[in-house]
């Protein structure tokens, strides 16, 4: 944390505490707060449109939880990430999916870098526009990753920056995406998403008792078959009375992007990205299902996360060839964004500079 800080209350401003015993970094503007664990993957617990007080993202019952504080009562097969998830946004890599072991490293849900602390720098703090850098290295990979966030006055938009380098002499395999769930009070029934003219593989497993969506399609988006035979409309979110859990998987876009827009409060959430870098989307959706462990049929929301690879394993990605294949001491970098909107019921298309554009 700095000892002296430019102090103001108007524009774009920088805050730093303490919550939950974890070093936070505030971001705001006029029309944004998004809020940031720098002591636990960079975590984003809060994405907030001020002028609709909305805040986006999944926030579960448990809050948000210090790793070096919790005991675990035992050690999962399937690593410590769901211990220590409250929803939010994490950012993920080198494995995307369940537990793997490759190349003699041992990877749990969701990889490395979502529960391990950052090291983070302020490179611009005015009002016109501020930005704070992130850094981390991987344990079990010889990766270092930096990730730059930065928000302009006046536009509800936070830029992302963000490279990972081979630090070895070796090539190296990797998944890498982010993972923002969103949550009541936002995402409620008759929540729609839109997405570039695209197809949808649904997974080729049952990923639970309560899945509704047949195996192994492959087809175009939005429209799939569930168990049943009948159609399902993907882009339409129903309540929880669904009480079903699934995954499916947009791909083949040629711009990538997608809005998820509540028309009853015309209020949204957007991202847009490099297609090329990102060309899966992992659409997890729990609406009201997964009996037990860990949701015992608690959890309504949903998550739209961009991806660098399908299937959703590390070691089933390297088998088809689809991983990033990172040579030595090279690096990978792109630029996404995230924006928050208002007055819209549904979405035509989100520019690559954040502009969104109606239906």
């Amino acid at each position: 944390m700095r000892l002296y800080t430019p102090e103001r209350n108007h524009g774009c401003r920088i805050t730093e505490v303490i919550y939950r015993g974890l070093q936070t970094v505030i971001l705001e503007n006029e029309l944004l707060r998004v809020t940031i664990l720098a002591d636990k993957g960079t975590d984003i617990v809060e994405f907030l449109h001020k002028p609709t007080d909305t805040d986006f993202l999944l926030r579960l019952w448990q809050g948000v939880r210090d790793p070096r504080r919790m005991v675990l009562t035992s050690v999962p097969e399937n690593g410590t990430f769901l211990d220590y998830y409250s929803g939010g946004w994490q950012d993920i890599l080198p494995n995307l999916g369940n537990a793997c072991t490759h190349r003699g490293a041992h990877f749990g849900l969701h990889g490395e870098v979502s529960l391990i602390p950052w090291d983070y720098e302020v490179v611009r703090d005015d009002a016109e526009e501020i930005a704070v850098r992130f850094r981390v290295k991987t344990y079990r990979t010889p990766f270092s990753v930096e990730k730059t966030l930065s928000m302009r006055s006046g536009r509800a938009v936070l830029d992302i920056h963000e490279k990972i380098t081979n630090e070895s002499p070796q090539t190296v395999d990797l998944m890498w995406g982010n993972h923002p769930t969103f949550g009541p009070p936002f995402l409620e029934e008759g929540c729609v998403i839109d997405l570039p003219k695209c197809r949808v593989k649904t997974a080729e497993y049952q990923v639970d008792a309560s899945s509704r969506l047949a195996m192994g399609q492959d087809t175009t988006w939005p429209f799939v078959k569930s168990v049943d035979g009948s159609k399902i409309d993907l882009r339409n979110v129903p309540s929880a009375k669904a009480k079903c859990l699934d995954l499916a998987f947009p791909y083949d876009y040629r711009e990538g992007w997608y809005a998820l827009t509540n028309p009853k409060r015309q209020v949204g959430f957007g991202m847009q990205w490099d297609a090329k870098v990102f060309p899966y989307i992992t659409f997890w959706h729990t609406y009201g299902g997964g009996a037990d462990y860990p949701w015992y049929g608690r959890l309504y929301c949903l998550a739209l996360e961009p991806w660098s690879s399908y299937p959703p394993v590390l070691t089933e990605a390297v088998e088809r060839k689809a991983q990033i294949q990172l040579g030595p001491h090279k690096s990978i970098e792109t630029e996404f964004r995230a924006v928050a909107y208002a007055g819209a019921k549904r979405v035509r298309r989100i520019t690559p500079d954040g502009k969104v554009i109606p239906a």
